[in-house]
């Protein structure tokens, strides 16, 4: 029968809840360690929680004058290569318009070389033409004097007389030969 008694009164206390003196003490110190955390770790934690986001604000707006400053550098480098493009493109047609010059000029000079050349050979075909005119005329002047000095047999060795003679006869020829044309 004791043994019944101590199973219901064990029985009656519940596992679950703590005893009344217990659940007193444990709520004084609970509030106790609320009330130190509150007064001491929280305005500590809020402070390095706000430098923290102010650091972060500070960060962003960095970034983002970094990158307002890094996006005005590019619109200035694609200006500036713009810029060297449109320099480039006006170096190249002055380098082409110089060559077109320069090739006119080459031709001019070359087209002046092969006149003075042509000039030049022309005046040597005539200088040519007139020196072997005067060797032809030498020639068959000696050759008819001799000719002559056979049929007539006696000797035509006057140089004076026969000059004049070969130089008429060769003047009457050239007459000729003009009227002829």
């Amino acid at each position: 029968m004791i043994a019944l008694v101590q199973m219901a009164a064990e029985e009656a206390e519940n596992p679950l809840i703590p005893p009344v003196p217990e659940l007193i003490i444990g709520l004084i110190a609970f509030a106790i360690v609320f009330g130190f955390l509150a007064k001491k770790l929280l305005p500590n934690i809020n402070k390095v929680l706000d430098e923290r986001r102010e650091a972060i604000e500070g960060g962003m707006e960095k970034a983002e004058a970094t990158q307002a400053e890094a996006q005005q550098t590019l619109e200035q480098y694609r200006e500036q290569l713009s810029e060297a493009r449109h320099e480039a493109a006006r170096l190249r047609q002055e380098a082409q318009e110089q060559g077109a010059a320069l090739i006119a000029e080459m031709r001019a000079e070359g087209q002046r070389q092969r006149e003075d050349i042509v000039t030049a050979g022309h005046a040597q075909i005539a200088a040519d033409r007139k020196a072997a005119a005067q060797a032809l005329r030498q020639d068959v002047g000696k050759l008819a004097t001799d000719l002559a000095g056979k049929l007539v047999g006696e000797s035509l060795e006057d140089t004076a007389r026969q000059s004049r003679t070969i130089d008429r006869f060769l003047d009457e020829l050239e007459e000729k030969a003009e009227a002829t044309r």
